[in-house]
């Protein structure tokens, strides 16, 4: 928790965050000591300035060069009060070489938390020129990082490539950036929040659910869809329980504390929140269904959707992954197996099916700003089904089809609505660790039928991360 304790005679103290914690303890009879910020060296400790006073009866601080002194110890306390509440978290891992922090997995087999590749340079301790616009921040499944990635010329992914990783906790999984320029991501072990501008974890907050030992591999225990508030004082993660239904989780953006947790279905893949901010939804993949939460009371409502049935229980394909809300009406936009879109309305429950075409297995999703959706077809699951795609969803319902090299898992769309990120992590093997790049705007012949076997647009492969599952554009 960061708290700010009381300006009182002359004192402020600010009590920072654990794991690493930052302070910022008194001001008090000409005394100013800031403890903490420790990052490996780069903690700042004991700035006693007691010996620069003129002091009068009693100790107390007389004159002009008292008044000065006073003056200075003001604009100290208060930069460092500044600091402390903007950061609102405390100080970790700064940025390494990319691909040298943490270790890789094999799915399913225990983590080993906070080590290094054999022969890895340790992470870089001096501040880090900050994070140009329209870098790319994508959750390395595979090694514990979350990596930054320059998207190349214009965004085109041409002479682009990782800057660098950032270690966060186990198998991170999604992730969300707020307006101040902080990430919060999901991992096995808590959220971890990073400062993408000085590129730093900042905490890792813990979750208060139970999920047993930490783990990576598909069916990991821990955070999986993460989702940010749209006011940004709030976080909400859910939390696979291996074996049960999982949680959600409320994190205060401010203060870095879990101040709340509920119940929702089973391995809640996504998280996303009502345009106005008072209804968060929880993608429940094994229990084919999405829980409405109340923002203010935390009471919850379950609502199947099932556009195949629930038959095949936790063996079935057919079930939710991800999800998007329609801005306009906030209704809910689940793909299934590029041949159903749910649309769920919130309200009532109800649920209408709309054709798509794609006809391959579909995970993550994106809504351009004009409303254009987006989809990523991660490959067939049965031999009448179709390759890997990006369906490219007008909001009149037209579609177009991007055929994709290998499986893909998630998808981020730039501001102008020009451009498809797509991760080829994937929570099963046939992963790349990579991103392809999809020019929406330029498909190579805008007469061509839009089926899955004709190429429309030409995907870039760039090579980044370790198996990128979440992401986002900075």
């Amino acid at each position: 928790m960061t708290g700010v304790r009381g300006v009182d005679a002359g004192r402020v103290g600010v009590r920072g965050v654990d794991a690493g914690r930052v302070g910022v303890r008194g001001v008090d009879a000409g005394r100013v000591g800031v403890r903490g910020v420790d990052a490996g060296g780069g903690d700042v400790r004991g700035v006693d300035v007691r010996g620069s006073d003129v002091r009068g009866s009693g100790g107390r601080t007389t004159g002009v060069r008292g008044a000065r002194v006073r003056a200075a110890l003001r604009r100290l306390t208060l930069g460092l009060l500044a600091a402390a509440l903007l950061a609102g978290c405390t100080t970790g891992p700064t940025e390494a070489a990319p691909g040298t922090t943490g270790t890789p997995h094999t799915p399913n087999t225990p983590a080993t938390s906070g080590s290094t590749a054999t022969a890895a340079p340790a992470p870089s301790r001096s501040v880090p020129t900050p994070t140009p616009e329209g870098t790319l921040l994508v959750a390395d499944f595979g090694s514990d990082t979350v990596t930054f990635v320059d998207p190349g010329r214009d965004g085109s992914g041409r002479n682009g490539g990782p800057i660098a990783s950032v270690e966060v906790g186990t198998a991170p999984y999604g992730l969300v950036v707020g307006e101040d320029g902080r990430a919060w991501v999901a991992t096995a072990e808590g959220v971890a929040v990073v400062d993408t501008q000085r590129r730093t974890r900042l905490a890792l907050i813990p979750y208060e659910t139970e999920t047993g030992p930490v783990t990576t591999g598909e069916y990991r225990g821990g955070g999986m869809g993460i989702a940010l508030a749209p006011d940004g004082r709030h976080v909400y993660v859910g939390v696979n329980v291996p074996g049960g239904n999982g949680t959600l989780e409320v994190v205060d953006t401010a203060t870095c504390e879990v101040t709340g947790v509920v119940g929702v279905g089973r391995r809640p893949f996504d998280v996303d929140v009502s345009p106005d901010g008072r209804e968060v939804y929880a993608t429940n993949h094994d229990s084919f269904d999405v829980t409405a939460v109340d923002a203010d009371t935390l009471r919850t409502r379950r609502m199947e959707v099932a556009p195949y049935g629930t038959e095949g229980g936790l063996g079935s394909w057919l079930k939710p992954h991800y999800a998007v809300v329609r801005p306009q009406d906030g209704r809910l936009l689940l793909p299934f197996e590029g041949e159903r879109l749910a649309v769920l309305d919130p309200r009532s429950g109800k649920v209408t099916i709309e054709r798509m075409t794609a006809g391959t297995h579909q995970h993550g999703a994106a809504l351009a700003p004009d409303g254009t959706l987006l989809v990523v077809g991660t490959g067939p699951i049965g031999s009448a089904d179709e390759g890997p795609s990006l369906t490219v969803r007008a909001p009149d319902g037209e579609e177009r089809i991007v055929p994709l090299e290998g499986p893909h898992e998630d998808v981020a769309v730039s501001a102008d609505g020009s451009t498809a990120y797509v991760t080829r992590g994937f929570t099963r093997d046939g992963y790349w660790n990579g991103i392809t790049v999809v020019d929406l705007d330029k498909p190579d012949n805008l007469d061509a039928p839009a089926t899955p076997n004709n190429e429309r647009n030409k995907p870039i492969r760039l090579s980044a991360g370790n198996r990128p599952l979440g992401i986002a554009i900075l």
